[in-house]
């Protein structure tokens, strides 16, 4: 196409809009809406993915982590994330953490047993609390810092715990709580270690532990009748060189210990960034219908004034079509107006999800990531959009006979 006929197919089309200035922006506000919902979805992910990859690279990049289930990147991993361990029993024993215990090349691993429960002092209550069970190893694997008091050890393991900075204030009203208790499960224990503030309380196991307890493995596992409910083994290598050797020894030693099935994922790098916990799987799944919902609202909006445009003005594509228009310079005219919608709603959606993402974050403990790849990925949706749905009455235009189009009169 030369440029001066695209010039041409762009003012026609910018001409037939601002006639129909309110259908033309109510069709807009609704690709808008699709896009928005895509940019709020993949800057909250992409902001705690950051996050976490930007920790584990500060632990010096010689971490993995061993997860119950085989994490699915397919569709129906995502359609369906209860496929992984979410809503199941963790197949994570004591027994593999003994068994990577003895690897050769690790440094130290510590199980992370996550329990919800309620938290009673003398003054307050704080109720659906994050309690983690773990070993001492995981002070020194996951360098938490404390601020007050001792870590967890094998000397005070039972009935102590250690506390987030925030979990502290809401709990005892202060920040210095060292030999008061609590109650929770029904059973009383004492605050022996404060963990000092952290800048971003999400880490690469997903927990914030600002707004943390954490217990021993032995107290965690009286609330499971005795038995240990791990969700995760974090590892540490002696050397990172050696990570690749150990994560195979790891996969192995616990594919031996599990009778040959492979029902774990052992991660490291990038791959332990991934957001897992069901907040974010849920968001995602909610975000992603809406945002469906909201494009396909749009893209049939697109069809249908287009639909109508191209039935108001049959005589002027019979015109068109009487002095040399071909039917190809007919379709380009009719997709130019539908990819002006869908890109200015595009952008539209793209500024507004960031705007919607920054307002959410500001109850979380991170920022959305703003990254080039997610404006692309947000533009090209809104093309692949106005493409798709304008698509169809740009070929009805092109296919209307021009004898009988002539007959048309508004």
């Amino acid at each position: 196409m030369s440029r001066p006929l695209f010039i041409e197919h762009f003012q026609n089309a910018y001409h037939s809009l601002r006639l129909t200035r309110m259908r033309t922006a109510l069709t807009t506000l609704g690709v808008a809406i699709g896009v928005a919902s895509i940019t709020v979805i993949l800057s909250l992910s992409s902001g705690i993915a950051q996050v976490i990859s930007h920790q584990v690279q500060e632990l010096g990049g010689n971490i993995a982590v061993v997860r119950p289930g085989v994490q699915h990147n397919d569709l129906a991993g995502f359609a369906n994330p209860t496929i992984e361990q979410n809503y199941t029993t963790s197949t994570i024993t004591e027994q593999d953490l003994s068994d990577i215990n003895q690897i050769n090349g690790v440094d130290k691993a510590a199980p992370l047993m996550v329990i919800n429960g309620t938290l009673k002092s003398k003054s307050n209550t704080v109720k659906q609390s994050t309690i983690v069970a773990t070993t001492p190893e995981l002070a020194d694997i996951a360098q938490l810092p404390i601020a007050d008091g001792q870590f967890i050890d094998s000397v005070t393991n039972k009935n102590t715990a250690v506390i987030g900075s925030k979990l502290a204030v809401d709990l005892f009203g202060t920040d210095q709580p060292i030999g008061q208790s609590f109650t929770t499960n029904g059973q009383q224990f004492t605050i022996i270690g404060i963990l000092k503030p952290m800048n971003n309380p999400i880490n690469y196991n997903n927990i914030d532990f600002d707004h943390t307890l954490i217990l021993s493995l032995e107290s965690g596992k009286t609330f499971h009748q005795g038995t240990a409910q791990i969700q995760q083994i974090d590892v540490s290598a002696k050397n990172k060189d050696d990570l690749p050797r150990i994560i195979n020894d790891i996969t192995s030693k616990m594919t031996g210990n599990h009778l040959g099935e492979q029902d774990f994922s052992v991660l490291s790098g990038q791959q332990v960034s991934q957001p897992t916990n069901r907040f974010f799987i849920a968001l995602t799944v909610v975000m992603t219908i809406i945002a469906s919902i909201s494009l396909l609202v749009g893209g049939i909006g697109i069809m249908n004034i287009m639909l109508v445009g191209v039935a108001e003005r049959t005589r002027e594509i019979g015109l068109r079509k009487a002095v040399g228009a071909s039917n190809g310079n007919i379709v380009m005219q009719f997709l130019v107006e539908s990819l002006i919608i869908s890109i200015l709603g595009g952008i539209l959606g793209y500024i507004g999800g960031y705007l919607i993402a920054f307002i959410i974050s500001t109850f979380l403990t991170f920022n959305p990531a703003l990254t080039w790849q997610i404006a692309v990925a947000a533009l090209s949706t809104s093309i692949v959009v106005g493409v798709i749905f304008g698509l169809y009455p740009a070929l009805r235009a092109a296919r209307k006979d021009p004898i009988e189009s002539l007959r048309h009169y508004h």
